[in-house]
């Protein structure tokens, strides 16, 4: 048995690690090509699609056997003894039961492509490669088995509710709308630590089955998404992050920074501001900024004289810092989800829509800092062009890949997609063959597949969000909500206060990939019907979810530090508190001053 697991992983393993790999190099091909003589590979659009299907469903399996789904903060809650594993067998029996459902749902799609099958370039039927759906849902249906429970006897009782899913389907049509109660087990499963998108995959299940409509409705959105040219990014963005993170890049940057900023009053903290959100801007909403520089500069803020209150906060607020800024995955992932007839949103707008609210929200964290930074009482550090030049010299070739992005993306050079892995490539060749923090055979390979859990876990909730939405349309629950808003609603102003207010709620509570998945299609066409950019919009929704982190009880910026530093959340709630109030000032002030966010795009011609 151990030794065909062992197969199973490393076939995982290595089909992920290739699969990364080709969709990096695929892009670059046409990148490099484009300027001599327009050289091309036939068909790199359908390639790079299938290796995003590959990317998402494989790295889903990961994502299961590490326990890295994304699921909502409330788990936390639940501690260790028999209470927790019984809300432990629920919630992954539920989640057992939807995800064979999902297989089956996804055999189906792949039934109907095959009757008149697709051909790739290579000669290859599509539908050959569409089966990763299946067999990847099928092999997660097992894990989740597996995981509800150490004993057999549980792991029977889950496989017993795979069973008793199937067997609603001989429930007639005519009584199956009183299956809908069944929504509310599967919410009920989140909450107690089912994944997010078994939750959202769950309840489209069910209400499509109410409805009448096949099960395989939830997997037909699959391919409308993954063909979206902006997606397969997200990929190779999340690799570039998590590269830079097992490196001793962070090492650098804080050096570089502390070298331009510790003569200040308060230098540190605004050190600490900078470097976070620059780490942020590449790990995303991930937690990875705290958990990478959490133990570098707090010992640094401690030592230059700085409470342990001050920072505590200040780290744990700087772990979200940097979120709107290019190549952010959570604005990427905001501008496929929230695009729609109605409104576009393009991720290059957003990013350039977001640089001066990003920066003012650094700012004033930073601006804080140095007011904090007055009372301390430990000499600053002396001013030295050499250390500074010394210390940029080191970090050069990290500071250069900012600039690498925002040159390639904006000057119209290379798409987001070949911009992606423009940046995966120079990250792996900079950490491994440059600064050799990374050993290319035996230590890449285990940063990739770190990194493929994440991508996995976000890919599959989206995936299986579509289906949810495509439900959602067609019931018409959109409208419905955006006719009640617009008769208990009027203005404007009052709709994005109502909107702040339930963004930083459940922001607080979503995960931010799920919290854009879930809230960005309903929200998005309100923002429309109340006459507001919708690239503004985004920012002010991005902008929000970041205070989110931050909010208590469940903000994910405080679990994370309470984990990271040992401290008890209730300690947190008192630290974080100035860094909430300055944050809301910010947030508001994006909100209500639309031009920090157009501006910029008036200024280049873009509006």
């Amino acid at each position: 048995m151990s030794r065909v697991v062992t197969a199973l992983r490393r076939t995982e393993q290595g089909a992920l690690v290739i699969a990364l790999l080709l969709a990096t190099t695929l892009p670059l091909i046409d990148m490099i090509g484009r300027p001599l003589g327009g050289f091309h590979l036939v068909g790199t659009a359908e390639y790079v699609t299938q290796l995003t299907l590959w990317l998402a469903f494989v790295g889903g399996m990961a994502a299961t056997s590490q326990a890295k789904h994304l699921t909502l903060s409330t788990a936390e809650f639940f501690g260790d003894g028999v209470w927790r594993q019984a809300t432990r067998l629920l919630s992954y029996a539920v989640a057992a039961a939807i995800v064979g459902i999902l297989a089956y749902a996804s055999a189906k799609v792949v039934a109907a492509n095959r009757i008149e099958p697709k051909m790739l370039s290579i000669g290859i039927p599509q539908w050959v490669s569409e089966l990763i759906m299946p067999v990847a849902m099928g092999v997660m249906a097992l894990q989740f088995v597996w995981l509800a429970s150490d004993k057999w006897w549980g792991r029977a009782i889950a496989l017993a509710c795979v069973g008793g899913a199937f067997a609603l389907g001989l429930v007639p049509l005519e009584y199956a709308h009183y299956l809908w109660p069944l929504t509310l087990l599967v919410l009920a499963a989140a909450l107690l630590g089912a994944p997010v998108f078994v939750a959202m995959g769950g309840v489209a299940l069910v209400l499509f089955f109410a409805e009448g409509v096949p099960v395989a409705a939830v997997s037909a959105e699959v391919y409308r998404l993954v063909a979206s040219p902006t997606l397969p990014a997200i990929p190779l963005l999340t690799a570039a992050g998590y590269v830079l993170a097992e490196s001793a890049a962070a090492e650098r940057l804080v050096r570089f920074f502390r070298a331009v900023f510790g003569w200040m009053p308060g230098g540190i903290a605004v050190m600490v501001a900078a470097v976070c959100a620059v780490f942020t801007t590449f790990t995303g909403g991930s937690g990875v900024t705290i958990i990478a520089l959490g133990g570098l500069v707090y010992p640094i803020l401690r030592k230059d004289g700085y409470s342990e209150g001050f920072s505590l906060g200040l780290v744990t607020a700087s772990g979200s810092l940097g979120l709107l800024f290019p190549p952010s995955l959570p604005v990427i992932l905001y501008s496929v989800v929230a695009s729609s007839r109605e409104a576009s949103v393009p991720a290059d707008q957003l990013f350039l829509a977001g640089l001066i609210p990003g920066l003012l929200l650094v700012v004033l964290t930073a601006g804080y800092g140095i007011v904090v930074g007055r009372k301390a009482t430990q000499a600053r550090q002396a001013f030295a062009w050499r250390e500074v030049a010394a210390s940029a010299w080191a970090a050069k070739w990290e500071l250069l890949l900012p600039v690498l992005i925002i040159g390639l993306f904006v000057t119209g050079t290379a798409t987001m997609l070949e911009t992606a892995a423009a940046a995966l490539t120079y990250t792996i060749i900079v950490e491994c063959f440059v600064t050799r923090d990374i050993k290319i055979f035996t230590e890449l390979p285990e940063v990739l597949l770190k990194s493929a859990a994440l991508m996995g876990a976000v890919l599959i909730l989206l995936s299986v969000a579509m289906g949810l939405t495509n439900y959602l349309v067609d019931a018409m629950i959109p409208d419905a909500i955006l006719a009640w808003v617009q008769q208990h609603i009027s203005s404007p102003m009052v709709f994005l206060l109502a909107l702040n207010v339930l963004l930083l709620i459940l922001g607080s509570v979503l995960e931010i990939y799920s919290a854009i998945i879930i809230l960005a299609p309903l929200i998005a066409p309100m923002g429309v019907a109340f006459g507001i950019d919708p690239v503004h919009l985004g920012v002010i929704f991005l902008a929000n979810l970041e205070m989110g982190f931050l909010l208590p009880p469940v903000g994910l910026n405080l679990f994370l530090s309470s984990s990271r530093f040992g401290q008890p959340l209730t300690s947190l709630y008192r630290h974080i508190v100035p860094f909430l109030v300055i944050t809301g000032i910010g947030v508001l002030l994006i909100t209500y001053l639309p031009i920090m966010s157009l501006g910029v795009l008036e200024l280049l011609g873009k509006r």
